[in-house]
């Protein structure tokens, strides 16, 4: 099968917003097909620190925004918890399209995990991206996340919380891996306190570091 990227569709000495744009129009994999838009990013395109998720989910899908369904919302309580003001924070994804399957009544739109080839079709617009913004810390936001930014050898469960250091194209830069909340909010109720509480502990290492 022939290997497919997203990097035919990145625009060379583009900025955020050129990327934005040039991104709608990505057939770096199928993904694109059935869902509604590119969603990209949002977030100064400077700022420290650098969020990535998975992809985007129904509702970013259907509002062309990252993180403004349930799990975003969770997402900025954390961060404001852990110290951080949400407005300064780049917010993106490591894949740009929702993946999804429609079943039973209504066809409601079911969240698919994205495989490691649309994790690799896509990390040349991630790369362009951390180029750009350049932050002082990356947190990868679950296992997907964690993929791209930093290999298949990283598990969230044991690497969570820690600065991981790790040579890249602009030398060496700092990660930090933890849940995605999205995670969390699928956590048994007893239970979903602790994990909130565990999410705000390791963004508090990131936000030790600006």
């Amino acid at each position: 099968m022939t290997e497919v990227s997203a990097a035919d569709f990145v625009p060379a000495g583009a900025g955020i917003e050129a990327l934005r744009a040039a991104a709608q129009d990505c057939r770096g994999c199928e993904l694109w097909e059935p869902a509604t838009q590119a969603v990209f990013s949002a977030g100064p395109d400077r700022a420290q620190l650098v969020l990535v998720g998975e992809q985007p989910g129904d509702q970013e899908d259907r509002q062309g925004a990252p993180f403004v369904g349930p799990a975003g919302r969770l997402l900025v309580r954390a961060v404001e918890e852990a110290g951080l003001a949400p407005g300064d924070i780049y917010r993106t994804n490591a894949v740009k399209h929702f993946r999804f399957t429609q079943e039973g009544p209504g066809r409601r739109r079911i969240h698919q995990t994205p495989e490691m080839r649309h994790i690799t079709a896509c990390k040349p617009w991630l790369v362009a991206e951390l180029r750009l913004v350049d932050p002082v810390v990356t947190v990868a936001l679950g296992a997907t996340a964690a993929k791209a930014l930093l290999g298949p050898a990283v598990r969230v469960t044991r690497d969570r919380g820690t600065v991981l250091e790790r040579d890249t194209s602009l030398g060496p830069r700092r990660f930090v891996v933890t849940t995605h909340p999205s995670a969390v909010l699928r956590t048994p109720e007893d239970s979903r306190d602790e994990a909130f509480a565990a999410l705000v502990a390791d963004l508090r290492v990131a936000a030790a570091l600006l």
